[in-house]
């Protein structure tokens, strides 16, 4: 009987390490550039343009940080970012979340039709409507405004993602506990308040997270529709360190490394919920 089992074992262990070599090799792969970032970020002119290449230097160089703050106005830019990554996420949740709650437990003429017509959305890049966005936003006079880079962000692809992530998500929440509210006497808004929302967190969690990383790397929409200093988010600031004649590169790495920053903070503390909801939101039926 050993000697049955033995190649199986020895097979499946082979397979095992192997697979485990490939996902070590992806996982440096994709961390790879960020380490490498960082760490040029502490290196002076010298180093950074040295061959052979200064792979660690010491000692750190920290005033490529205090150029940043000296060459922008890096903590406003910080601020724009995140008051957009804040309230651009929040409004794509409170039309995703009644329109999914609709979709996955309401039944209505076309309900499937609609809902497959919101996902083909999907699929049309959104430079396609780059242009056709501008020419509303510009007669609408909102060029220049915090309301250009509020409202259209709000009907992009990443609310349909979270409308059809959260849909999945609730399809999963058992239904005893919305009969169970019914017969209590709550409305069906009642019910998704009280008793859907609470039982998805994971869910809005993980919409939260992908909706403000989209948000604080949004860089073409407003670089087009802003031209005041003072309102400009951290991407567009820290592309105006690589527009001048001679680019310090560390400096630009030094503005990167902080800018990001606010999304692993981010990341870190809901974390958990991402896992959580990815896993269970496979499980959603029609």
């Amino acid at each position: 009987m050993i000697a049955i089992n033995r190649p199986y074992q020895v097979g499946e262990r082979f397979w095992r390490i192997l697979t485990y070599i490939l996902l070590v090799i992806g996982a440096l792969t994709t961390v790879a550039p960020f380490i490498w970032s960082v760490l040029a970020s502490f290196k002076t002119r010298a180093q950074f343009v040295a061959w052979p290449p200064v792979w660690i230097p010491w000692p750190p160089h920290y005033e490529n940080y205090i150029k940043v703050c000296t060459y922008l106005p890096f903590g406003r830019f910080m601020l724009n970012s995140l008051f957009l990554s804040i309230t651009v996420p929040t409004l794509q949740l409170a039309f995703a979340a009644p329109a999914a709650y609709a979709f996955a437990r309401l039944r209505f003429p076309g309900r499937d039709l609609l809902f497959l017509a919101f996902l083909g959305t999907m699929m049309i890049p959104g430079h396609v409507t780059l242009i056709p966005n501008f020419i509303l936003v510009k007669y609408l006079g909102w060029l220049d405004t915090w309301w250009a880079l509020i409202i259209p962000p709000i009907f992009t692809g990443t609310n349909v993602f979270g409308l059809f992530l959260l849909r999945q998500y609730f399809l999963t929440i058992p239904r005893e506990l919305e009969e169970s509210a019914r017969i209590d006497g709550c409305s069906w808004f009642q019910t998704f308040l009280r008793v859907i929302l609470p039982n998805a967190k994971p869910a809005i969690a993980t919409f939260f997270i992908i909706a403000f990383k989209n948000e604080w790397n949004s860089f073409i929409w407003p670089l087009i529709v802003m031209n005041s200093y003072e309102k400009m988010p951290i991407q567009v600031g820290l592309a105006y360190l690589a527009s001048k004649d001679l680019i310090e590169w560390e400096v630009v790495l030094a503005g990167a490394t902080l800018a990001l920053i606010p999304i692993i903070i981010v990341f870190m503390f809901a974390q958990r919920y991402f896992i959580e909801s990815m896993a269970r939101a496979g499980l959603g039926g029609r």
